[in-house]
């Protein structure tokens, strides 16, 4: 699938890059206990980190919400979505468990400290862009919410945009009836490529592990070929 980063994003944040991992022929369905434990149990581990530290002693927090300030959002008042799942722990609300493509993409931005999407593929159209959401755009995210793209980053194809690192559109969600799936790190700049595709790589073995099927994975911009997971 084609995807790429804008360059006004990339000029003013130029180590931004994200890891597309694209999987076919998966099963969703309600996450195994294996899953809901072990999210869960790192879920736990934050409330007890956080009984000492502030939310921006996480590395991946503090940094994301720098990227933020430097492409002119304010990170207070669009959190980064995996700012947000840190915050609801903090304040002891459980991640609710909707299915299990939903629920190891919040595990991994708890684990790897990133906004993380996960979409269906199926629901998308033509060429996929990381950018600036533009003035006139909106779309409806899976909060329910008509979300106003203008001045954020946005994830969009051809019918405009279905993501971000803030909220994910509900015309993209994947549901127990998907069975080809995009998701999408959105990196913290400071990870090498050759970290970024480590990480990337045992993400996708978890997700195939859990899913069957096969997986992609690609650092975009990066000098590394695509290659199998």
């Amino acid at each position: 699938m084609n995807v790429s980063i804008a360059p006004p994003i990339t000029a003013q944040v130029p180590d931004f890059k994200i890891a597309v991992l694209s999987y076919e022929d998966i099963t969703i369905g309600p996450s195994p206990q294996m899953l809901r434990g072990r999210l869960d149990f790192f879920q736990e581990n934050i409330k007890a980190d956080l009984l000492d530290h502030e939310i921006t002693a996480y590395e991946g927090v503090r940094e994301w919400r720098e990227v933020f300030q430097t492409l002119g959002i304010s990170p207070s008042k669009y959190r980064p979505s995996h700012e947000a799942l840190f915050r609801r722990v903090a304040k002891h609300e459980a991640i609710p468990n909707l299915h299990s493509a939903v629920d190891i993409n919040n595990f991994f931005s708890l684990q790897y400290e990133f906004p993380s999407g996960i979409y269906d593929t199926d629901q998308l159209q033509g060429a996929i862009t990381l950018r600036f959401g533009r003035e006139d755009e909106t779309f409806t995210g899976i909060n329910g919410r008509s979300n106003r793209a203008a001045g954020k980053i946005v994830t969009a194809d051809d019918l405009g945009p279905f993501g971000s690192p803030i909220v994910d559109s509900e015309r993209t969600k994947t549901t127990e009836n998907t069975t080809r799936a995009l998701q999408i790190f959105y990196l913290q700049p400071s990870l090498s490529v050759n970290q970024a595709a480590k990480l990337a790589d045992a993400a996708a073995g978890m997700f195939t592990q859990l899913h069957g099927g096969n997986a992609s994975v690609q650092i975009i911009p990066a000098e590394t070929k695509e290659h199998d997971a």
